[in-house]
């Protein structure tokens, strides 16, 4: 399996990941009763939870990118160097991303959004190359 889709399949479980983390935060946050429940007073979460929700609201808007990407290249030109290293680039940031972000990390947080940007980038340069 290429490189580029043994990537994806890790930025698939890093997805469940996500989902999984911020569902048990916000579980032990407004406990079990509410969670299995209608959820009809809309409470939000917040603290830990919300941090860990606001994550993976960002992993899913660069998700549906590179996966895009990912497929294009496969079904056009092929994979190459350059789409190695973008796909290599974003997992890392966004693996980064996730305990940077629960933690509550400013500058770090951010410098792995931008690693993992970086990442789609270079797989958007490798489509026109």
């Amino acid at each position: 399996m290429q490189i580029e889709f043994q990537v994806l399949l890790a930025a698939c479980l890093l997805g469940v990941v996500h989902l999984t983390a911020a569902s048990f935060a916000f579980k032990r946050q407004v406990g079990h009763a509410y969670t299995i429940g209608a959820r009809d007073e809309g409470l939000k979460p917040s603290g830990l939870a919300g941090r860990l929700k606001r994550a993976q609201s960002n992993f899913l808007e660069t998700f549906p990118i590179f996966l895009a990407l990912i497929f294009v290249l496969h079904e056009t030109q092929g994979f190459d160097e350059i789409s190695k290293w973008g796909s290599l680039l974003y997992i890392a940031g966004r693996v980064a991303f996730l305990p940077l972000y629960a933690a509550g990390t400013v500058l770090y947080r951010t410098l792995s959004w931008k690693l993992a940007t970086a990442g789609i980038a270079l797989l958007s340069v490798s489509v026109f190359v």
